[in-house]
């Protein structure tokens, strides 16, 4: 599947609340991905929606098959940041069948955000239909 590229309205709100979040203004759980790249080994930055889950946090990949997903598998850790506090954890990519669940939480919390990545998917779609779409979107499970 290919990566979704970005708008310009979409790139300078990515890059704005990259700005924000660097410097430790979180909207709506917001964080700085950090993860080395799978060739370069440098660390590549991303912000993201840390989504809090029946006690588990976890990273939803709206735009499906991006960078710091394929980065984050060969990985397997990274960072998170909100200002100064960076939080070092691993992860677990999730199968298919876990998601629905958690795809309806993301949808609920940052439709307004997110939305067109989900092909007029919502937080109100059946549980057939976020199975469908599961396969489009990674997620990982924060582990510390």
């Amino acid at each position: 599947m290919n990566e979704i590229k970005r708008g310009t309205g979409e790139q300078f709100m990515h890059n704005t609340v990259q700005w924000l979040t660097e410097r430790g203004v979180s909207l709506l759980g917001s964080r700085v991905l950090s993860v080395r790249g799978r060739k370069s080994g440098e660390l590549r930055s991303n912000p993201v929606n840390l989504l809090t889950f029946e006690g588990e946090r976890y990273l939803v990949a709206p735009r499906g098959q991006t960078q710091w997903v394929r980065n984050l598998r060969v990985a397997g850790e990274g960072q998170l940041r909100v200002g100064r506090r960076i939080e070092t954890f691993r992860a677990a990519e999730l199968p298919d069948d876990e998601k629905p669940a958690l795809l309806r939480a993301y949808l609920k919390r940052w439709k307004f955000e997110v939305g067109m990545f989900f092909n007029g998917v919502d937080a109100k779609a059946p549980e057939e239909k976020l199975r469908e779409i599961a396969p489009n979107h990674p997620i990982f499970r924060i582990i510390a």
